[in-house]
């Protein structure tokens, strides 16, 4: 007998088990606290820091899951920190039957359906946010994503692959996501040759002072590589000027990626915000942040897929595919850094046939309905000012009654108090509270309670 082996009734137990345990779980989420008070260090340590189990303990083991919810931080209609989409539970139910399929996706031959439905997601995500002639792969999130198009970017202008990496610029606003300056670090390049360019009063990148820069850098025998555009900071969620920067970018023969991890699945509500993302030459986003889905689920886009293939097709004979078919012949690892990938496709594909993307559409625009409501709701109210225009869905904000230490003592009172959850941003060299909305579940209710928490934990501390 196989040890490890379960039976299948075994096995329907176990996820009978589960399943009503998480079905419980969402059912309470509107009644749950946007952060579990009982989760302190001492808490988790307790619950989870324990010996190595040298004996199974059988359906015993399942008993621990009800301290795994009860710690854990809820995926709550009132949660507004960071940028985390809210994880849609047809998503949930795909990642159960990806794990059991258990497939590699790194290859047509080493999971035929799995390869097939992600290279369909990847043309269904670049259809939906107007640039269908793009092709890419799934990623573990916006950074890896960011660090791949930049090395297609360095493999075009200043191939690196057999030599090493030599020095050259890469240009981003001072807003850009901090995977810029890691990718740089990563890639040799170094966050010195990273330009931080000043943005205007709407946190956009200046081109003027893009185009000074590079001609300064030229001036001085550097090597400009690309130009990092920005379509959704993940302070304010401001959108570079993409048509803009993509002229530039043209005119002076440097690649241009686009971090859209935060803000280019919005284009599926607001494409009028985005014109020329389609001019970009790679592109990230997150399937996990506006498609709602269990993380992780990242995604790198690109125009031209023979700069991939350039940056990263390496493969030992052991990994050498035999046919020459397009379809039978496809390889991934042959177009990414990774070469054991998850089935991260499978629930993006049953989300987007279970839904249908009109009705992402709609939750996309609720989304940007409810920050800007929140914006007229801090506008309104005499104890509280607006930090930042808003361009997608991230509202910085904060307290009149006192300064940045205040405003720092409101936000941990607004967390400890439970009712809802937002992080903080620095805005104009000011602490700001800040609340991003890419949830799902959040109702008119969810927002107007953030405002009233937050005058709550004012008058508290």
């Amino acid at each position: 007998m196989n040890p490890l082996e379960i039976s299948p009734e075994q096995f329907r137990q176990l996820a009978n088990r589960v399943t009503n345990l998480t079905t419980q779980y969402l059912e309470s989420l509107p009644q749950r606290e946007s952060f579990p008070s009982a989760a302190t260090g001492a808490n988790t340590t307790a619950a989870f820091d324990s010996p190595l189990p040298r004996q199974g303990m059988g359906d015993h083991a399942l008993d621990a899951l009800t301290d795994v919810l009860r710690l854990s931080r809820a995926p709550s209609p009132r949660f507004f920190g960071y940028v985390l989409g809210s994880g849609d539970p047809v998503g949930a139910v795909a990642d159960l039957l990806a794990s059991v399929l258990n497939q590699n996706v790194t290859a047509w031959r080493s999971g035929p359906a799995a390869v097939t439905i992600e290279r369909t997601v990847v043309r269904w995500l670049a259809e939906a946010i107007g640039c269908g002639k793009f092709t890419g792969s799934l990623t573990g999130g916006g950074s890896s994503a960011n660090l791949m198009g930049l090395m297609m970017a360095r493999e075009s202008r200043h191939a690196a692959n057999e030599e090493g990496a030599r020095v050259g610029v890469v240009y981003a606003s001072s807003e850009v996501h901090m995977s810029i300056a890691k990718a740089m670090s990563l890639l040799g390049l170094g966050h010195r040759n990273l330009r931080m360019i000043p943005v205007d009063e709407n946190f956009r990148m200046k081109v003027e002072e893009l185009e000074r820069a590079i001609e300064i850098d030229r001036t001085e025998a550097k090597s400009p590589i690309a130009v990092v555009a920005s379509a959704g900071t993940v302070n304010t969620g401001a959108i570079d000027p993409l048509e803009k920067i993509a002229a530039i970018a043209r005119r002076h023969g440097l690649w241009m990626h686009v971090d859209g991890a935060y803000g280019a699945l919005a284009a599926i509500a607001a494409p009028d915000k985005f014109h020329g993302l389609e001019l970009a030459d790679s592109l990230s986003l997150d399937p996990h942040k506006w498609l709602y889905q269990p993380l992780d689920c990242g995604c790198l886009l690109f125009r031209d897929p023979t700069y991939a293939q350039r940056a990263f097709a390496h493969s030992g004979d052991y990994a050498k595919s035999l046919s020459s078919d397009p379809i039978e012949g496809f390889a991934f690892f042959e177009e990414s850094m990774e070469l054991s990938r998850r089935f991260r496709a499978l629930k993006v594909w049953l989300s987007l046939r279970y839904h249908g993307l009109e009705t992402f559409r709609q939750a996309i625009e609720r989304d940007l309905g409810h920050a800007q409501a929140l914006a007229q709701m801090v506008r309104d109210c005499r104890d509280l000012e607006l930090l930042a225009p808003i361009e997608l869905s991230a509202v910085c904000f904060r307290h009149r009654g006192g300064d940045d230490a205040f405003n720092q003592r409101v936000l941990k009172c607004v967390v400890r108090r439970g009712k809802v959850y937002i992080s903080n941003a620095t805005v104009h060299g000011r602490f700001a509270l800040r609340a991003c909305f890419v949830n799902h579940r959040t109702t008119d209710a969810d927002v107007r309670a953030v405002v009233e928490e937050v005058l709550a934990a004012a008058r508290e501390v």
